[in-house]
């Protein structure tokens, strides 16, 4: 029996990687989905089903990239962060009346000097420790 070497072997599909770094608005919505401790499920009965669990869980994982302006709105509303946030967050340009002064930031807690990277492990320690809370 003759083996064949490791480059020619049957290679077992995998999931291409999918796109995706830290400030992103996938990687966002999932931090803020976990810090306020809800389900995919939970998630689309609190839009009243306007954002389907499926759907979320493709916006987590960068499948989607640009979601439509009412999808944020009912996200926004859910997850208690700044409209515009998640629209700037999804690439939309906001009108010059919105953007002038400080920037809208997604934790409200956010200090004015804080970077987008420390801004997000902040509410990734937040889902953290409201797990722990729970446990």
């Amino acid at each position: 029996m003759t083996t064949r070497p490791h480059s020619e072997r049957r290679r077992r599909r995998t999931r291409p990687e999918v796109e995706g770094s830290p400030g992103e608005l996938g990687s966002v919505l999932a931090d803020l989905r976990k810090a306020k401790g809800l389900s995919l499920r939970e998630v689309e009965e609190a839009t009243d089903r306007a954002v389907s669990n499926a759907y979320l869980s493709q916006l987590e994982n960068g499948r989607i990239k640009k979601p439509s302006p009412n999808v944020l709105h009912s996200l926004a509303g859910v997850y208690a962060v700044p409209y515009e946030a998640l629209m700037e967050k999804a690439g939309y340009l906001l009108p010059s009346s919105l953007g002038a002064g400080r920037p809208t930031r997604l934790a409200l807690f956010a200090i004015d000097d804080l970077t987008a990277e420390e801004e997000e492990e902040l509410l990734k320690y937040l889902a953290f420790l409201r797990w722990r809370t729970r446990s």
